[in-house]
């Protein structure tokens, strides 16, 4: 009798490839951190670039004495992020976006809709999706204070998500790596929106590179009701689920004429259904100023202007050239519709393959945007760290034919 054995991948039989901890690393960091100190005009900015410089070169000076990389990711997670962290909490100073966060929680128990019906000025408006508004459902029940801050829950949610994306067993040091990371640790400690997107992307990949699709499915349907940043996501992860599944289709599928990527149909429906839940019932309740929000002002369509005014090319074209905004949007929609082709011409084999992918096209998105900042950054820094030390494949590479004889 002939059976096939799954061999695993050289990239599985081999540890994880390792993460940047040595001196040179945190000494990096630490000028990274100084600089931000010194030149930002945002007081949380300047306080954790401060707290942070000391941490990371604590870290540096503690790799070259010949610590581990355990110690010294410890120290530099200490004075990058618990730090600034507490010493904000106690002066009640965060980035806009966590009182963003904070009132649209209590709008969306008082009315029904996280978004004013009238907004003026830039801090007026919430660009984010209502599930958004659940990071601060405890501030708008139990009142303000350091436990209910929106900013521990986004980054909770996080690392949480983070943490069970990769494999068991080999959790501790990318998780740490990741949360000492300037571009990661500045918004765990000031507040940032895209961490829980940007870890529930990873999750949502994880899970259908592991052939859950439903859960996959609800991983990526939470991520797309938080941002529109983690829609690109669902395309990646049924690409993915359907070079799989026609790999590895089983017999009852071809048999009975069915295609044989009904796991990315499900995934997908599962995605639509969730987001659909938690977006739509905010939207339906005033149209207008969803729209208004989340569509015209991050797109500049409205007489308020987003403060986000990072140098990228988008930002460029818009700001300085006749008709640039319509060129920036235009790109923006090149880079999509290149993105859906290789989904198209060239699946993602692995899930490595599908994070990577995925980065690259939000790289392009970041750069051709009117309106970014370099924050949004950490998609694709956090989809690229996940695909270098997460578990890549999600189908046999090689199988091994072996012949039993019964007697």
């Amino acid at each position: 009798m002939a059976t096939t054995t799954p061999l695993a991948p050289p990239d599985q039989r081999g540890k994880p490839p390792p993460t940047p901890s040595g001196a040179l690393w945190w000494a990096v960091c630490s000028a990274a951190a100084l600089g931000l100190a010194a030149c930002s005009s945002l007081g949380p900015h300047r306080v954790w670039g401060t707290a942070a410089a000391v941490g990371y070169l604590a870290a540096a000076l503690l790799a070259v004495r010949g610590r581990s990389p355990r110690t010294a990711g410890a120290v530099a997670v200490t004075g990058s992020v618990l730090l600034p962290l507490l010493w904000l909490l106690a002066v009640e100073r965060a980035q806009l976006e966590v009182r963003v966060v904070a009132r649209s929680a209590g709008l969306l128990l008082a009315e029904g809709t996280p978004y004013l019906q009238r907004p003026v000025v830039p801090e007026d408006f919430n660009p984010y999706l209502p599930g958004m508004a659940v990071f601060g459902l405890p501030e708008a029940v139990a009142g303000p204070g350091p436990l209910t801050d929106p900013r521990l829950w986004m980054g909770a949610a996080f690392l949480g998500a983070f943490a069970f994306a990769l494999p068991a067993g080999s959790r501790s040091a990318p998780l740490r790596w990741i949360a000492a990371c300037p571009l990661v640790a500045l918004p765990l400690a000031v507040g940032g929106v895209d961490l829980p997107v940007a870890g529930l992307m990873c999750l949502g990949l994880a899970l259908a590179g592991r052939g859950r699709a439903g859960a996959a499915g609800v991983a990526l349907g939470v991520a797309a009701a938080l941002k529109w940043t983690a829609w690109p996501a669902i395309p990646v992860a049924l690409a993915l689920l359907a070079a799989a599944s026609r790999f590895t289709g089983r017999p009852a599928d071809r048999g009975s004429g069915r295609p044989a990527d009904r796991a990315a149909a499900r995934c997908g429906l599962v995605a639509l259904l969730t987001a659909a839940a938690l977006v739509l019932p905010a939207a339906l309740r005033d149209p207008a100023a969803f729209r208004a929000h989340v569509v015209d002002f991050p797109l500049g369509l409205t007489d308020a202007v987003s403060s986000a005014a990072s140098p990228f090319p988008g930002h460029l074209l818009a700001s300085h050239v006749p008709g640039g905004r319509t060129l920036a949007l235009l790109l923006l929609g090149v880079s999509a519709f290149l993105l859906a082709l290789s989904l198209l011409l060239r699946p993602p084999a692995t899930t490595a393959d599908a994070a990577t992918r995925l980065a690259l096209g939000l790289l392009l998105a970041i750069a051709f945007m009117p309106a970014s900042r370099f924050g949004y950054l950490v998609h694709p820094l956090v989809l690229a760290a996940w695909a270098a030390v997460g578990e890549t494949p999600c189908r046999p590479l090689l199988l091994r034919v072996r012949k039993q004889v019964s007697r």
